[in-house]
């Protein structure tokens, strides 16, 4: 399959079996040369700050949970493994000695990685310390529903040239999750993408974390923020441009970080985040290629000091501080080929909290603010951290 010429496909489709297609299937946009880097990039390629952040609360889960033997950090849909690398780098050396770094990516192993970094293709199980989803669940395809002249919420249906029409009403477990979290109220055209693939890829994913921290971080919204029309958007060549399922751009939509949060789960902005964590500083200016999806913003989502924007990202702490989870389906690998992705800035996190066997409960936004604390306080992110 090459982009636009994937044979004389013209059925249509929800678009979340053609986007799934259109990015992960063979020939798929994350699966061909020059790769999402040729396209856009993350704060993860902006500036070693946003590794250092996440090391630095690596470290503090490392704190909480007794400094075991083995501290794993996953880091989903890790495209080529760069904030992997970072993260080791930006490691206290006692630290990294026992710290397991996995990176979970659907693409090849690149050449030249750390020898350090287990190259996975789904996330080990079992785990304990951090997991790290940066910019994974607005890449997991989902259906789009728009409400029709009769007030009907409807399947928008696809081909492979981007022409839409609407089908069947939405199924009853689609329904359910509209009218839990987007709520399609108003008149005919209202569109909304029905985020219940991405809640139970995260639930799945979060079952795999024995001890510790999962960190979703994306762009999203949130209940009292969702956008009327949708937010299903293409992005080819450092530009936003009209979604196509045809391979020749990347496809996303903004993340319902609410609905995808675990019992204990917290939503926050990636400014409170990155803060709590040491970072502070202006946006650093980037001087390597690939242009910004939009021309307005910076040419990186660089996670400090967004600018003022209705686009924004955060951090949600979805399924967090975890004892054993119980059984829960089974993800398919919605796995992004890189963590380079949509230069608008992330608002919004999530993170969630349960206790620790064997040890008192600890919240995980709890770990940002003594950090935070320990910050202003000593000008260090932990006085433990330096020894």
């Amino acid at each position: 399959m090459t982009a636009g010429t994937r044979g004389e496909r013209s059925e249509w489709r929800g678009w979340r079996a053609a986007a799934w297609e259109a990015l992960y299937g063979p020939g798929g946009f994350y699966r061909r040369a020059p790769g999402p880097a040729g396209h856009f990039r993350t704060s993860v390629h902006a500036s070693p700050l946003f590794a250092g952040a996440v090391a630095r609360l690596l470290c503090r889960v490392d704190e909480a949970l007794g400094r075991p033997a083995v501290l794993d950090f996953v880091d989903m849909a890790a495209g080529r493994g760069e904030l992997a690398a970072g993260v080791l780098d930006a490691l206290p050396a006692e630290v990294a000695a026992r710290t397991r770094a996995c990176a979970v990516e659907v693409a090849e192993r690149p050449d030249g990685l750390d020898h350090r970094i287990e190259w996975l293709a789904a996330p080990p199980r079992r785990t304990t310390g951090l997991l790290f989803a940066n910019e994974w669940l607005d890449n997991v395809p989902v259906e789009i529903a728009e409400v029709d002249s009769a007030g009907v919420p409807r399947l928008v249906l696809v081909r492979d040239d981007g022409t839409e029409r609407l089908g069947e009403p939405v199924g009853p477990a689609d329904a359910r999750w509209l009218e839990r979290w987007w709520p399609l109220t108003g008149g005919e055209g209202l569109r909304a993408e029905i985020g219940l693939p991405r809640d139970e890829a995260w639930a799945s994913t979060v079952a795999t974390l024995d001890r510790g921290l999962a960190v979703a971080v994306d762009y999203a919204h949130t209940a009292d923020t969702r956008p009327p029309f949708g937010t299903l958007s293409g992005f080819r060549d450092g530009r936003e441009t009209t979604p196509v399922p045809d391979g020749s751009c990347d496809i996303t939509a903004h993340v319902a970080l609410d609905a995808c949060a675990l019992p204990g789960g917290r939503v926050l902005p990636q400014r409170e985040a990155l803060r709590a964590l040491g970072v502070t500083g202006a946006r650093p200016r980037s001087r390597s290629r690939p242009p910004t999806r939009r021309p307005t913003y910076a040419p990186s989502r660089a996670p400090v000091r967004p600018p003022s924007s209705p686009r924004r990202a955060g951090w949600a702490i979805l399924g967090g501080w975890c004892s054993r989870w119980g059984s829960m389906t089974r993800s398919r690998r919605y796995l992004s080929m890189s963590p380079t992705t949509k230069n608008i800035d992330p608002r919004i996190a999530t993170m969630s909290a349960t206790s620790v066997p064997g040890s008192s409960s600890v919240s995980a936004w709890m770990l940002l603010y003594e950090a935070e604390r320990s910050f202003s306080r000593y000008g260090v992110f932990s006085p433990l951290l330096t020894r």
